[in-house]
């Protein structure tokens, strides 16, 4: 029987443990070194099967821009499958925008592998993944489903475990657009590059080294040039856990909290006015790894 709608379909945010910038492609993107991790920090969609073709969202928190990638993403699968089908999306937005936490990106995840499923397509994760990544570059690990070191622009992403860790999350009010990152002439475009067979030849190790704070965020100089709350942030969160990082391009910076069953310290109270603090646990796979077969 032909699935009629799917609810609570999860888009978990992610954060870069660490971020090297080793060089440039000729077409001017950007290559990168990273460990992305998946969070308990969410958006949560709904999507309900239409037979007109239309596609359409509705928004159940804040207002999204007319067009967001998650729109984008249903008008790409609908036209490189060729269905007839639409769907009405719904999107309740908590992971904020702005942030460096591939929100935006995890919601058109979401959204390929949901109407991969309510459209009866049954695409291969690697076909999923491959028209993401024209969506972009962050796109291919939440198909992905897993933990991963990630290289290339993004696209490229050996599966990497992480412990069960809290991670103590500060989104300041501002937001940060990634363009004025990457062009800024503060960033760093030739950290050495991490051998990955060196890396993965002792994993556990490895992930050990970054959990308690390997590397570096290359992208965070010119996002504290660009925003002073991004600096603010970070002291803020480095006076309560002892260490700090930005994530991504920004906004939002992190701090390692542990890894037992509660963690090291509590998020910082009053906060000031538009920041939001969130204490988020790690997870170990994609909730919808299972959405798509490999």
């Amino acid at each position: 029987m032909a699935l009629l709608s799917l609810f609570d379909v999860a888009a978990p945010a992610k954060l870069n443990l660490f971020l090297h910038v080793i060089g440039r492609r000729d077409d001017g993107y950007h290559l990168l070194q990273s460990v992305f991790v998946l969070t308990d920090w969410c958006d949560t969609l709904h999507f309900e099967r239409r037979t007109d073709g239309r596609l359409a969202r509705h928004d159940l928190g804040p207002a999204l821009p007319a067009d967001d990638l998650c729109l984008r993403a249903a008008r790409l699968l609908q036209s490189a499958s060729g269905t007839a089908l639409g769907a009405d999306i719904s999107i309740d937005k908590q992971v904020p925008w702005g942030a460096g936490m591939g929100g935006g990106s995890s919601d058109a995840a979401s959204t390929l592998l949901a109407l991969n499923r309510l459209w009866g397509l049954d695409w291969p994760r690697p076909r999923l993944m491959a028209l993401g990544l024209t969506l972009g570059a962050d796109v291919p690990f939440f198909i992905g489903g897993h933990n991963a070191f990630v290289e290339g622009i993004g696209e490229q992403l050996t599966p990497l475990p992480v412990p069960p860790t809290w991670l103590a999350v500060l989104k300041p009010l501002a937001a940060i657009e990634t363009r004025a990152i990457f062009g800024s002439q503060l960033l760093v475009r030739d950290t050495d590059a991490v051998i990955l067979a060196g890396f993965l030849a002792d994993t556990a190790g490895s992930v050990r080294r970054v959990l308690e704070g390997f590397g570096r965020n290359d992208l965070q100089p010119p996002a504290e040039a660009h925003c002073a709350d991004v600096t603010r942030a970070l002291a803020l969160m480095e006076r309560c856990f002892g260490n700090a990082r930005m994530t991504g391009s920004g906004s939002a910076v992190f701090a390692r909290a542990g890894t037992g069953a509660v963690p090291t310290a509590a998020m910082p109270a009053d906060l000031p006015p538009g920041w939001v603090g969130r204490m988020c646990r790690s997870l170990e796979q994609h909730p919808l790894v299972g959405w798509a077969p490999d």
